[in-house]
Formats: structure tokens, C-alpha cells, sequence
């Protein structure tokens, strides 16, 4: 174990780079919508990883929302070989971060340290998750330099918004199935001591209630949508939120709140659209639109989860007078989870051991992340998220990620990919 031990010495030497490395990524203003900086983060991850012997591509996800010249869709993949034939074992992380909003005591994308801390937005969500499998792989390389199989290091966009630019791209391509790639470590911040096995279920879609235009003083010459949309709320009230209340699962999702079935009501437009200047006109809204997101749990089927709003809407055009409706798909996910006993779930679990002394805590997360496109597109399905953060500091303000987390999470990485790399070897 003389090699382990010099490897997680020597991550615990690199706190300062590895301090710096997050400070550096940070000071890119990735910000997703609309794609800021994508292509120079890239680049500048693709150099770092050019310099510690990787082969590097850029791949760019033409033809994906959101992507154009301005704002270019710009993914790096950097692929090191071993000295001979073995796994691959790909660390994924995203460098897109939402908007700073309000509310920061420090600039944002200074990368402020103090107390320990490296302050700025996608600190802990996720470019500490990336600064950690760099300097990982770069340890793990210098103490066993006649590794077998490959290492993989991607920095993908738009996963905040989906992926569908980053990693639903990549997968399209064969980017994260075999036999390029074997097993998948996503450095979300989940917590330094906690596995992430995979995710609840995700279906978006609009509905639009319908009504008929008239003059706003004659209300009664038309028919209003935006009070059958008021209608379809109080019968979700009455019947749909009691139901997903009593829904349980058996996964280990976190928060205990997200632990049954949910729904949100993202958003309600209705009548006149609001890009105008002066005074709203008298008109009856013919049409009003509501976006859900609805989260289920693996008890469920997608037909069920769908069925249960169309029984409610169809159940109001039955009864109501007027009412008429239409529904669109937006996004539809499966939930996922990887069982504890995959090769990486265990080889992550088992680096918590050696570092923490504990055994991990297993949990399944909320909301979805890249995970679901290299199980839908790649099928691959040996993956776990795992890195250093706070889940609960994600998208507020004064992010920040702990230097001595990254730095333990780096150990565990790089214990992680000796054992995958090495099993059987």
C-alpha cells in the first residue's frame, strides 16, 4: 500500500493548486442561459489536462438549444491511455453555473478565499467538483505511472439547463458507452461523505386551458381561459397534491421531503403578454398556460404519472361548461438508481472508508443531472455522482466549497479509480 499512501500524501500536498485551480475556473463567467465563456473554460481545462499527458478534443454540440456562433456549445473530452489494456473510468463534470443573482458580500467570479473557503458561483456546483478529479487523476498518474486501461476527464455544458448541449451530445456519439467507457464518476456536490446512486423521475409539460376573446367590459360574451386554468388549480388542489402526498418510496432520496411523489407549478401565463409598453387592452384571454414539473419515484410509471393529469382534465371537460384543453410533452426522464453493489458504487464507497473511517451514507437526489443521458443515450449504467459541496449552498448566494472537502473528495476519487483500474489487474 507504500503507493496508496504516497498518492493521498500527495493530494494532500496539492491543497493549494487545488485551491487555485477552482479559484481559476470560477473566474470564468459561464453563465447558463445564455452560454457565457463555454469555449475558454474549455480550453483552459483542455491545456491543464494537455500538459499532464492527456489527449484532448473539443467537441461542440451544434445543432443542440441554445447553441450558436456567439454562444458556441463548446464540450472538452481529454482521454489519457494506460500501459495497456484495462477499464476506463470517466470523471464528468459540468462547467456551466447559473446566474450570480443578488445578495453576494463577494464578487462572484473572483473566486474569494477565506476561512478555508473558495467563495464564487459554481464553487461547490460543480467546478470544485472538477478542480477535485484533475488534481485526483494527476496524483493517481504520478504514483502509478504503468496503470492499466484509460482516464477520462470531461467538462460539458448546459447542464443546468437540461444537458442536451453537453452530455445528451456526447452520448449521441458514443462519448460515454462502451467499450470507450466503463464505469462514471459525476463530481456533483452531494457531500463529501455520501454516494449518489442515481435520481427521482422528471416529466415537464405545458398545459393550455382555452377560452374565446371578447371585450374585457362584456366578459360574458366570451369565455375566459385564464378561469378554467383557475379551475384545473383548485381540482389539483382537491385531488392531485393529496394523492402525491401518500405516494413513498423505498429510494434514498434527500431531503426526507423529496422522499414521495411532487409537483411544481413552474409557471402561469394568461392573456396579454406582458412585452409592451403603455396599457394592457380590455380583452377576455382565450388561452392561458401553466408548465409542471413533476418528480416520481421508481414505484411509478411514466403512463401513470401522465394518466393522472389527463383524468383531472378530462374529468373538468366533462363537467365544465367550455372547457377545452391541450397538452405538451417538454421532458420526460426515468428515475435511476445504481445498485450499492455496481463496481464504481463500491469502489467510491470503499475510498470513504479509507479516508473518512465511516461507512458512506447512500442517497438518491432530488432533481436529475448528466446522469440520466449516459443511461438513456449510452447505456451505461455504472454511475455514481459524487464530489465535494454542500448541496443546499447550489444557486445562492456566497457559494462556496470547503478547500479541506475538495481535498479529502480528491483522495477518495483517485482511491475510486485505482480500484476500477486495477480490478483484475
Amino acid at each position: 500500500m507504500a503507493g496508496m499512501d504516497r498518492m493521498l500524501e500527495s493530494i494532500a500536498a496539492r491543497e493549494d493548486d487545488l485551491a487555485e485551480l477552482t479559484r481559476d475556473l470560477i473566474r470564468f463567467p459561464t453563465v447558463n442561459p445564455p452560454g457565457e465563456a463555454y469555449t475558454p473554460c474549455a480550453e483552459f481545462v483542455g491545456g491543464r489536462l494537455e500538459n499532464s499527458g492527456f489527449a484532448v478534443e473539443f467537441i461542440r454540440g451544434e445543432g443542440e438549444p441554445g447553441d450558436t456562433d456567439r454562444y458556441p456549445r463548446t464540450n472538452v473530452v481529454a482521454r489519457r491511455e494506460g500501459k495497456r489494456a484495462g477499464p476506463c473510468v470517466h470523471f464528468n463534470s459540468h462547467i456551466d453555473v447559473v446566474e450570480a443573482g443578488d445578495g453576494w458580500k463577494v464578487d462572484p467570479f473572483e473566486g474569494v478565499v477565506r476561512d478555508g473557503r473558495v467563495y464564487g458561483r459554481g464553487a461547490c456546483d460543480m467546478k470544485g467538483g472538477l478542480a477535485a478529479s484533475v488534481v485526483a487523476a494527476e496524483a493517481f498518474i504520478e504514483a502509478f505511472p504503468d496503470y492499466p486501461g484509460a482516464i477520462e476527464i470531461s467538462g460539458t455544458v448546459d447542464e443546468e439547463s437540461g444537458g442536451f448541449g453537453g452530455v445528451a451530445h456526447l452520448a449521441r456519439k458514443g462519448y460515454f458507452s462502451r467499450p470507450r467507457v466503463d464505469h462514471v464518476i459525476i463530481p456533483e456536490p452531494l457531500n463529501k461523505d455520501r454516494v449518489c446512486l442515481g435520481h427521482r423521475g422528471v416529466w415537464w409539460a405545458e398545459i393550455e386551458t382555452k377560452g374565446e376573446i371578447a371585450h374585457g367590459s362584456m366578459p360574458f360574451l366570451g369565455d375566459c381561459a385564464v378561469r378554467h386554468m383557475g379551475a384545473l388549480l383548485a381540482a389539483f388542489e382537491e385531488k392531485l397534491f393529496p394523492a402525491l402526498d401518500r405516494k413513498q418510496t423505498r429510494m434514498p432520496v434527500v431531503p426526507e421531503g423529496a422522499r414521495r411523489s411532487t409537483l411544481n407549478l413552474n409557471s402561469v401565463h394568461g392573456g396579454q403578454t406582458d412585452d409592451y409598453t403603455g396599457l394592457p387592452s380590455p380583452n377576455v384571454p382565450d388561452s392561458c398556460r401553466l408548465t409542471i414539473d413533476r418528480r416520481f419515484l421508481l414505484e411509478e410509471t411514466i403512463s401513470d404519472v401522465k394518466g393522472e393529469v389527463i383524468e383531472i382534465l378530462d374529468g373538468l371537460k366533462a363537467t365544465r361548461p367550455k372547457f377545452d384543453y391541450a397538452i405538451r410533452d417538454i421532458m420526460e426522464v426515468m428515475p435511476l438508481m445504481t445498485e450499492k453493489d455496481a463496481p464504481v458504487a463500491s469502489a467510491v464507497a470503499h475510498g470513504i472508508q479509507a479516508v473518512f473511517d465511516r461507512e458512506p451514507d447512500y442517497i438518491i437526489s432530488p432533481g436529475t443531472y448528466d446522469q440520466k443521458h449516459i443511461a438513456r443515450l449510452g447505456h451505461l449504467y455504472d454511475c455514481v455522482a459524487y464530489g465535494p459541496g454542500i448541496l443546499d449552498l447550489a444557486h445562492r448566494p456566497d457559494e462556496w466549497v470547503g478547500i479541506a472537502d475538495m481535498v479529502q473528495s480528491a483522495q477518495v476519487m483517485a482511491f475510486a479509480l485505482h480500484e476500477l483500474l486495477f480490478a483484475g489487474n
